[in-house]
């Protein structure tokens, strides 16, 4: 066995060092993505979970606004079932939105103290939910940053590693994110 050889043998073993880091540090990123999803679904079961409570709140003020009492739960029973992505999520926000807007029309309710608990914890997970859509796109970005960077690019398609999707506004936030706050006094 000459030189040669020995030189040959010392790049394949790099190059299969540097394939399973690249490997490795996509794996790494993928599982990243993954976490982003699982935490965003955790925020929405939470969601989903402070609706009955709200609903029994607002039953014992408004109990006549059957309607919008059984729009919410029809809306969180479909959204809960549905993927997050879907448009249930948007439903389930326009009844809330409907449910929280019984607050004003009904003095007592808006007082009570368990509504005024209720809509604290759904700002707050709504809060939560935000920052992990945030943590998910940030993910994302990493993953396919150095999905598509050389010479990662050479060897991810082939181990099968596709390109991750951002999480986007749907419908009912996108037609708000551009508007100005409604400020009264």
């Amino acid at each position: 066995m000459g030189m040669l050889s020995f030189v040959v043998i010392g790049v394949v073993v790099i190059a299969a060092f540097v394939v399973i880091g690249i490997y490795n540090r996509l794996v790494g990123l993928r599982q990243n993505v993954r976490q982003g999803k699982a935490d965003i679904d955790a925020q929405l079961r939470q969601r989903h979970d402070l609706i009955p409570n709200l609903v029994e709140t607002v039953k014992g003020y408004a109990g006549h606004e059957a309607a919008t009492l059984e729009a919410v739960i029809a809306a969180r029973n479909t959204a809960k079932q549905g993927e997050p992505d879907s448009g249930s999520e948007k439903g389930l926000r326009v009844a809330l939105d409907n449910l929280l807007a019984l607050g004003e029309a009904y003095p007592d309710l808006k007082a009570s103290s368990n509504f005024q608990e209720l809509q604290r914890e759904l700002a707050d997970v709504e809060d939560k939910l935000a920052a992990a859509r945030r943590a998910l796109n940030a993910a994302v970005a990493q993953f396919n940053t150095a999905r598509e960077a050389f010479p990662a690019i050479m060897f991810a398609g082939a181990f099968g590693f596709q390109q991750a999707d951002f999480n986007t506004l749907d419908d009912s936030e996108r037609g708000t994110v551009d508007q100005a706050p409604q400020i009264g006094f």
